[in-house]
């Protein structure tokens, strides 16, 4: 699959599972790390973490493997690499602080109410 068509359909699931302000930063002309970040934000320790778990349950299920996953335990930003797309789940104030939109600001905003 395409890190485009990646990308996309793990905005889809995140959008299903009620993820808050998702947006996608393509972000390969100006690194290595990937081609694209999906943020989001959760309500709670909870729907973080079952957001993480959608995105991992429905990736297996197209036989995409996770290279990494950060985070989890503490549910306040998750990470998951998925090579050419890494996601990054926050609870809201931690991506207020972190803010990887402005960290990441030469990339290509792509932003899902």
């Amino acid at each position: 699959m395409e890190s485009n068509e990646l990308a996309k359909k793990i905005e889809g699931i995140l959008e299903q599972k009620k993820a808050k302000d998702i947006s996608t930063i393509d972000i390969r002309e100006i690194s290595i790390l990937a081609d694209y970040f999906v943020i989001c934000s959760g309500t709670s320790v909870p729907h973080i973490k079952s957001l993480a778990d959608e995105v991992e349950e429905q990736m297996e299920k197209e036989n995409i493997k996770i290279l990494h996953k950060e985070g989890y335990n503490s549910a306040r930003w998750i990470l998951l690499d998925y090579g050419s797309v890494v996601i990054h789940i926050f609870h809201e104030e931690d991506r207020d602080f972190y803010n990887l939109e402005r960290l990441w600001a030469d990339g290509v905003m792509k932003h899902r109410e």
